[in-house]
């Protein structure tokens, strides 16, 4: 019985739940639409690895950035730092808490640790983790000058004490995150592995490697920071790890402690090759070039004062010892006062970093000996006979051309081949004669007579 026989012997109600039944068991018949596959998440990868200090701040907030722009599913900044500077610190943050992608902090690897302003980024981050055997807190702010943690006045203490912990709530309290506990590393400098971080709700998770952190966020639901909530799908996640650009790359060397070090020996002595040689022009650029280097990370560096002194004492003792015959005292002292200070040059109350003793020893021998040669050259020059420009006439030899009248005190001589307006005034000095020149003013030679040698 077809549907058009259907509808005459049925009830219209009837027929329409008939038509109905069929449409259905048609559909049910035909093949289903293959699954589509979900597009892979790209993960962008950033890391702190080292102290916080401006340029690694300022590649980790270009990196956020530059994630934002390219719609990534999730930034992940992998920290392992022992601390840095609260302006740098602030500044990663800020760029976390304001990002449009969904930020995870991962203390890693294993041994690794987010200490002091390390602390303050991971729970800063959306999600908070940290792999077996990290640490994390120690994060009571330090005063330093010259490099060096100095004792400040206890109200003093208690401001910035204070500053730091309302700033750690004000963002940990957003989060959902143990704020107290967290309080306890500022003001009591308590640090915490992993597990006890994870017991006090300071971190989400722990996970021993990247891929299980992302296959636990896979599908977990967070809050943002501005209360919006965003569900992770991270089944196929693409990682993009971002270097450092060239020029990232070339600031972050130029601050280490070492390469400090080699810019400012560097500066120093193609400045003064430049002065006691000038005409040179190459070490006067290379110095000139190498101390604005210095200069740079001078500025973000904590410099002792004391140890840059002792080094610039030592090449005063270094020129010291090319001037006088002291045997060797000035210099050994020279080279001892410059190796403490190259060792005392920078220190962090952090890390403790420094110039490291081989680069000390292999910078400040060489520099020693070269800075003493060039300056005995320097001194012996000065006792030779200038063999060139009119200078070196003074004592020359030549002949009378052209007699030297008394009344006029003129003349014409020859000496090394060229003709001279000459001038004697205390004798005539006949044609023919040979005469010594005493004094060069201008174009005239003043000179006296002399008696021709032997050989002549």
């Amino acid at each position: 019985m077809n549907l058009r026989s259907l509808r005459h012997s049925l009830p219209l109600g009837l027929f329409l739940a008939a038509v109905s039944l069929a449409c259905l068991a048609r559909a049910a018949a035909a093949p289903a639409p293959p699954a589509e596959t979900p597009a892979p998440a790209t993960v962008v990868e950033l890391r702190i690895d080292g102290e916080i200090e401006p340029v690694l701040a300022e590649y980790i907030v270009n990196g956020i950035e530059a994630a934002g722009r390219e719609h990534a599913g999730l930034i992940l900044i992998t920290l392992n730092t022992p601390g840095g500077l609260d302006t740098s610190m602030r500044a990663i943050i800020q760029a976390i808490l304001r990002s449009p992608v969904p930020v995870v902090a991962y203390v890693a690897p294993t041994g690794g640790r987010a200490a002091s302003a390390g602390f303050f980024v991971l729970l800063s981050a959306d999600v908070a983790a940290m792999a077996p055997g990290t640490d994390t807190g120690a994060a009571s702010p330090l005063m330093a000058i010259g490099g060096w943690p100095v004792n400040i006045d206890e109200t003093l203490h208690k401001k910035i004490t204070n500053e730091a912990t309302a700033y750690l709530r004000s963002y940990v309290q957003q989060r959902g995150r143990n704020a107290d506990l967290a309080e306890k590393a500022v003001t009591e400098a308590k640090a915490f592995t992993q597990q006890e971080a994870l017991d006090g709700k300071l971190i989400d998770l722990a996970a021993s490697s990247r891929e299980e952190l992302l296959a636990k966020l896979d599908g977990r639901t967070i809050i943002r920071f501005d209360g919006a909530t965003v569900r992770l799908a991270l089944a196929h996640p693409v990682i993009t790890p971002r270097e450092m650009t060239a020029r990232e790359r070339f600031l972050s060397r130029i601050v280490q402690p070492d390469v400090f070090f080699i810019l400012l020996i560097v500066g120093v002595l193609g400045l003064y090759v430049e002065f006691t040689h000038p005409g040179m022009f190459a070490p006067g650029v290379i110095g000139g070039i190498a101390l604005v280097l210095a200069l740079f990370a001078m500025h973000m560096l904590p410099v002792n004062f004391a140890g840059l002194l002792l080094i610039f004492v030592a090449f005063a003792l270094f020129i010291l010892e090319a001037k006088f015959p002291t045997h060797g005292v000035l210099g050994v002292g020279g080279v001892v006062a410059m190796l403490l200070g190259a060792l005392m040059l920078i220190h962090s109350p952090l890390t403790g970093a420094g110039v490291s003793l081989g680069t000390a020893l292999g910078v400040v021998v060489p520099f020693a000996v070269i800075v003493v040669i060039l300056m005995r050259l320097v001194l012996r020059s000065r006792k030779w006979k200038l063999s060139t420009g009119m200078e070196e006439m003074v004592g020359a030899e030549g002949e009378v051309i052209e007699a030297v009248n008394s009344a006029a005190h003129t003349g014409m001589v020859r000496v090394h081949g060229e003709l001279w307006r000459a001038a004697c005034p205390t004798a005539v000095i006949p044609k023919g004669a040979h005469v010594r020149v005493n004094k060069v003013a201008g174009l005239t030679l003043e000179v006296d007579p002399v008696k021709p040698s032997a050989s002549s």
